[in-house]
């Protein structure tokens, strides 16, 4: 047994001892099979483990072929026209495998509409059942209730969902039309001739210009620019607004510039199928004799924009639903609230009741026709029915009449409450945007209460939480904090003036600066650090500058660098061109050239970037800029101002800014010359160039001498941390997933608050430990419960507050996804498998990994926040799915990119935030506004109000309808079980559409117990929506004892009333017409009463409502008893004179008052003895409102996030999260040389710039 558990375990953590996940790299490709994923293992694979894989093989699938099976022929329709790339699409039809550029999200069309949305409407069991009774109502025999009281409604319901359908399916049209309809330059019969994108196909060579759109994804073959470079600007898909750049192939390059090139381009593309990979493409292309490689550096993604390119030439690979960002916008699904999944089991639970009640009271009327027929010989209907006939026949009369039970009317008022309070979302001027014109929109009608039951959050940061704007704060140098609000003598001040920066001519007014003693030493240029420092800044980087209408313009690959470079320029230190092996910057206003011998390029590993130079005076420089922890370990022992600058980051830490420490170190002239071969060898390197590169800049990076550091603000959206925290308070856990760096995801936690020092952050090997530990425990244990065995429960974890912070990569470490299965397996000499052990593998694999995954979400949720970072889109949405499952939570996810399309949809809540980085996140999204602090009140007012009105509404409704309905069945034990109705047939119809519609309805749109204000002010009002208190089955059963109760005293009340009457002409009113007028007028103000003592909040309309159902009642009620309408139609009404005669007897007013009475006193005693001894905490709230109005107006001041005493420091460093333009720089390709020929229409510019002008 134990050589079973440890040959499993081997098995379980083999891939362990062999690799360790990098923190640093995001995760393979979503779609990535396992032999993409296969590396060369550290040892050789046994012969039998190959003999046995081998014949495993053989027998288990066939031959794998290649993965590159999507073809693609450039400038040939007829090539897709070959039967080996068409497809079944039903029956004997076929289709092309290759989709055109349309875009369809839309459903009906206008032959399809009326068909479909009636099946669609009809799937509804509510729906068909009212259309089953409508035709049971046509049946004479069993009829009891005319057929219109069922139609009216049916028709009502059926005819205002089809409206709201329709109306938002002619949305979608619109939206597709916009797209489908843009305009595009595709190459036709040798001319680019405009078209639309609709018209796009595979094959097609389309050409674009500065600031499309991309409408497909291209293989980029040509572009205005050197080496034809294109610059583009992927915002729209992970919301990053700094540019990417794009590089032909230089084949092509060379040769297809001009349309008579492109014409005769007959290359044929050979690459993998359409997939959601947005990182990754692999393909060869085959033109003339030759073949090349293609890879993600040459492709342009559909809905990214070309920016700083006049011209470019692509070839349509991806088309319509192929391309990669519709593949990542996951399935759509049908999302449903909470409480419709709990309404639809109630109503089927009331359609079995109301099954079994019909039954019982059909074999009480067959007994009653056995047993009373001889006796009641007056009663003979002339039909010569058996008893149980006619108790089968009365069956389907109960059916009919009790069906009010689950009244149509229920879905009607249900979707117009829902409608109702879609419009007070996209009213709220409060979550109205104005920099942008961009107000809050509900874009769904039919998950506004599930906004009131929010257990998780899960966030985008680029663009969401954050601007993706990155401020220059503060600096350090020499150890000497500067930024804070200072005088020109140095001295701290209240009143916080910007600096003046009039006297630079470059100043572009982007910095805002409050130190004005820094501009005094800036300008005094008596400190030789501080010149070196700015001029550091200015020097060492990969910015590319532009002339454009006048103005120096600059482009980064990393914001965090524009910014810093943006600071040097605003304090005297500007930027102004490069070259190739030059750069040109202004010190103080005096221009400088300075030769570029080497860059050393950023990347992950080496978290730093170096630029080696030589002065217009022939000195030699190292310029360094980079991590702390990776600096401070390369500078010399005499380096200055090491110990305070390590407190000044320290201070930037706890304010949560960005830090870089910035060094330098003088060359010389033999030691640079013995460097820069090596530097060479290893350039030209053809084994592992990369490893050869960073080995020889270790060498020159050392002894370093310290300058000081930065501090950057990744500039939070206004009201992130405030936003955070309430919903914290509302015991909302929020979940940051993201795919930018670790370093940078765990600074953006801080700055807003969702991480605080006094919480343990656990990161993936934590987890990774603590999830072994528990696997082993449950192993040793078998059979054991954890109450007799503590020791299984054993936590490696800190005890406290934790925090989780953990990578893609872990998180496919942890959950057992795809790559370590196959690697696992050649680790151990294997025996042939029969089919039945390898489906009992299979089997114990996918139990061992829902464990697995289960145990981290448990971890997981148990931390305080949790934030994920380098994962990818599917990974997102998988960790939302996750809790989903494991945690049976109600989730929202947030964001406003591309890649936040899969998890918004996965989520029971989607909201999309409508900012710069493009509409595909509001497109797919349920709610959108453009500000992520709008989130609080969409949750804590919009929601929480929905969520208590709309289920106010269904308990009273289910309270009404049962009040109403039950009466009936009470009646049957006084009328032989006949299915006879105790109302007329017109009240039966218009009880729930005229007498007590207007005010439930009222409540279900404007009720609220406390004003938004106090919502905000006390989140923990909202914790009862989580917890599903105000609605569920023990509220329901109370709506039916409610109801019971009601209608016993509705009925026997009058009954008791009318069994020995005299009236005031001395005869006696108890007539069954006058009985039904008296229990329909006390069950309509009872109705109606019993909602005004529910309403929280009054207004005039809901007192209109109130009295004038009731009037309303009694008008109608006069009109359809009146002699006229009698004449007119006499087989359709036919209680003539029964309201005039019943009402003008002062004995029945007093009954109809002691039936209200009795109905409602009860009530309220109970309601003032609970309010008194167990009051709600909104009851709480509302006691004491002026006390909290009063803390609403006096504010608590904001808790700084600086934590004086902290001795923990945090790296906070940040540079781009992939190398910048280095090496574009230092081989000139993209910079456009001052001998290249001007081409038309295309102005030179005085500077280098990413667009290749100078």
């Amino acid at each position: 047994m134990d050589n079973h558990r440890n040959t499993q375990r081997d098995s379980e953590l083999s891939l362990d001892e062999y690799s360790t996940p990098n923190d640093d790299d995001v995760p393979y490709s979503d779609d990535e099979t396992d032999d993409e994923l296969e590396s060369p293992l550290p040892h050789t694979e046994p012969d039998q483990n190959r003999i046995n894989r081998e014949a495993e093989d053989g027998q288990e699938t066939p031959k794998k072929k290649s993965d590159l099976t999507w073809e693609v022929k450039a400038n040939d329709k007829h090539f897709y026209e070959d039967p080996r790339f068409q497809k079944k699409k039903f029956f004997c039809i076929k289709s092309s495998k290759y989709a055109d550029n349309s875009i369809k999200t839309s459903k009906y069309n206008v032959i399809t509409f009326l068909p479909r949305n009636l099946i669609e409407q009809f799937q509804r069991a509510a729906n068909f059942y009212f259309l089953v009774l409508l035709i049971l109502q046509c049946i004479p025999q069993i009829s009891t209730l005319s057929w219109y009281t069922t139609l009216v409604p049916l028709l009502l319901v059926l005819g205002i969902t089809a409206i709201k359908d329709l109306a938002d399916d002619i949305t979608r049209h619109t939206s597709d039309n916009e797209i489908n309809n843009r305009k595009c330059e595709i190459l036709q019969d040798g001319r680019f001739k405009q078209s639309k994108w609709k018209h796009i196909n595979v094959g097609d060579v389309i050409r674009l210009k500065k600031d499309d759109d991309i409408p497909a994804d291209l293989l980029l073959l040509s572009s205005t620019e050197p080496n034809s470079l294109c610059y583009v600007e992927t915002a729209a898909l992970d919301g990053e607004t700094n540019l990417k750049f794009k590089m032909s192939l230089d084949v092509t390059h060379k040769n297809l510039q001009h349309e008579e090139g492109l014409e005769r381009f007959d290359a044929l593309l050979v690459c993998e199928e359409p997939n959601n990979r947005l990182d990754k493409i692999t393909g060869t292309m085959y033109w003339g004799s030759a073949s090349y490689a293609v890879d993600m550096d040459k492709v342009l993604l559909r809905g990214c924009t070309v920016r700083n390119t006049d011209v470019c030439h692509g070839l349509v690979i991806y088309a319509g639903t192929d391309t990669k960002i519709m593949r990542n916008g996951g399935k759509t699904r049908f999302k449903r609230t909470k409480i419709d999944v709990l309404m639809n089991y109630l109503v089927y639970m009331i359609f079995v009741v109301l099954i079994l009640v019909s039954s019982g009271l059909a074999i009480g009327n067959a007994f009653w026709e056995q047993q009373m027929r001889n006796i009641s010989w007056y009663l003979y209907d002339g039909q010569d029915w058996s008893p149980n006939y006619r108790g089968f026949l009365t069956f389907w009369g109960y059916i009919i009449i009790l069906n009010t039970m689950v009244p149509i009317s229920l879905y009607v008022s249900v979707e117009v409450i829902r409608l109702g309070q879609s419009y007070f979302i996209n009213w709220d001027m409060l979550m109205y945007y104005d920099k942008n014109d961009t107000a809050a929109n509900a874009r769904t009608t039919t998950l506004n209460e599930q906004l009131g039951q929010i257990q998780y959050i899960f966030s985008d940061k680029t663009g969401t939480l954050t601007q993706n704007i990155m401020v220059f704060k503060k600096c350090a140098i020499n150890g000497q904090i500067y930024g804070e609000a200072r005088n020109s003598s140095g001295k701290e001040v209240d009143k916080i003036e910007a600096a003046d920066l009039s006297w630079n001519q470059y100043a572009d007014n982007k910095l805002t600066f409050h130190d004005h003693y820094l501009i005094n030493c800036v300008k005094s240029e008596k400190d030789p650090d501080i010149k070196e420092f700015f001029k550091l800044l200015a020097l060492c980087h990969t910015v590319m500058a532009e002339q454009k209408d006048g103005e120096l313009v600059y482009q980064a690959a990393s914001p965090d660098e524009e910014a810093l470079v943006t600071a040097a320029r605003n304090l005297g230190y500007v930027f102004l061109k490069r070259t190739q092996n030059s750069i040109t910057i202004s010190e103080m206003g005096a221009i400088r050239t300075y030769e570029t011998l080497a860059m050393l390029d950023f990347n992950s590993d080496r978290k730093r970037m170096s630029v080696i130079l030589r002065d217009p005076d022939g000195n030699l420089k190292l310029y360094c800029k980079g991590a702390d922890t990776i600096i401070y370990a390369r500078l010399h022992e005499a380096s200055k101002s090491k110990d305070v600058t390590q407190k000044s980051l320290d201070v930037f830490a706890a304010e949560t800014l960005r830090t870089l420490c910035l060094c330098y170190k003088d060359l010389g002239e033999q030691q640079f010359s013995k460097w820069f071969q090596k530097y060479q060898d290893a350039s030209v390197s053809t084994v592992d160039r990369d490893a050869a590169l960073s080995t020889v800049y270790e060498e020159i990076e050392t002894d370093l001498l310290l300058l000081g550091a930065t501090a950057i603000e990744d500039k939070l959206q206004d009201g992130v941390p405030e936003t955070i925290s309430k919903l914290a308070e509302a015991n909302i856990k929020i979940w940051v997933l993201t795919g930018d760096k670790k370093e940078t995801a765990e600074n953006i936690g801080f700055s807003c608050q969702l991480l605080t020092e006094d919480m343990s952050l656990c990161y993936g090997e934590d987890i990774n430990q603590e999830l072994q530990v528990k696997q082993e425990n449950r192993r040793n244990h078998i059979g054991v419960s954890a109450q007799a065995n503590p020791n299984m429960n054993q936590s490696t974890l800190p005890e406290g507050k934790r925090a989780l912070i953990i990578t893609g990569t872990w998180l496919n470490e942890i959950l057992y996804e795809k790559k370590k299965k196959k690697k696992k397996k050649l680790l151990k000499i294997r025996r042939h498998k029969t089919k039945e052990e390898l489906d009992e593998e299979k089997r114990k694999e996918e139990a061992l990994k829902e464990q697995r995954q289960k145990d981290f979400v448990d971890l997981a949720c148990e931390c305080s926040a949790v934030v994920c970072c380098r994962v990818t889109p599917k990974q997102k949405a998988m960790v939302v799915s996750l809790v989903k499952k494991y945690k049976k939570a109600v989730t929202l996810s947030i964001g406003d990119g591309a890649n936040d399309v899969n998890m918004i949809k996965t989520a029971d809540i989607g909201v999309g935030i409508s900012g710069q980085e493009g509409m595909q996140a509001v497109m797919s999204s349920d709610y959108s506004f453009a500000q992520f602090r709008f989130l609080q009140r969409l949750l804590l007012v919009h929601g929480r109000w929905s969520y208590i009105r709309m289920c106010k509404f269904l308990q009273y409704f289910f309270y009404k309808n049962f009040s109403f309905t039950l009466v009936h069945f009470w009646y049957s034990f006084f009328n032989g079980f006949s299915a006879q109705t105790v109302y007329e047939s017109w009240f039966i119809t218009l009880y729930n559409v005229l007498y007590t519609s207007l005010p439930v309805l009222l409540v279900g749109l404007l009720d609220q117990d406390v004003s938004d204000k106090l919502s905000l002010h006390v989140p923990k009002l909202y914790l009862p929506g989580q917890k599903d208190k105000l609605f569920n089955y023990v509220r329901f059963f109370e709506s039916l004892i409610h109801g019971i109760l009601t209608s016993l005293v509705i009925f026997f009340v009058p009954y008791g009333a009318f069994l020995q009457t005299m009236g005031q002409d001395g005869e006696a009113p108890s007539d069954y017409q006058s009985f039904a007028v008296t229990a329909a007028s006390a069950l309509v103000i009872t109705a109606n009463f019993q909602i005004a003592l529910d309403t929280s909040y009054w207004t005039f309309v809901n007192a209109f409502s109130v009295l004038g159902s009731i009037a309303l009642y009694f008008g109608v009620m006069f009109d359809i008893h009146s002699a006229g309408i009698h004449v007119i139609f006499p087989s359709q009404f036919y209680f003539t004179g029964a309201a005039p005669n019943a009402l003008r007897q002062p004995y029945l007013w007093l009954t109809i008052i002691l039936t209200v009475g009795m109905c409602l006193l009860p009530v309220i005693a109970v309601r003032f003895f609970l309010k008194t001894v167990a009051p709600t905490e909104s009851e709480k709230i509302q006691k004491n409102r002026k006390q909290y109005e009063k803390e609403i107006k006096t504010p608590k001041p904001r808790p700084s996030v600086l934590r004086r005493g902290v001795s923990q420091r945090r790296s906070t460093y940040a540079f781009s999260h992939q190398p910048g333009y280095a090496d574009l720089i230092t081989t000139g390709r993209s910079i456009r040389r001052k001998t290249a020929p001007r081409r038309v229409g295309i102005a030179a510019a005085e500077f280098a710039a990413p667009d290749g002008r100078q």
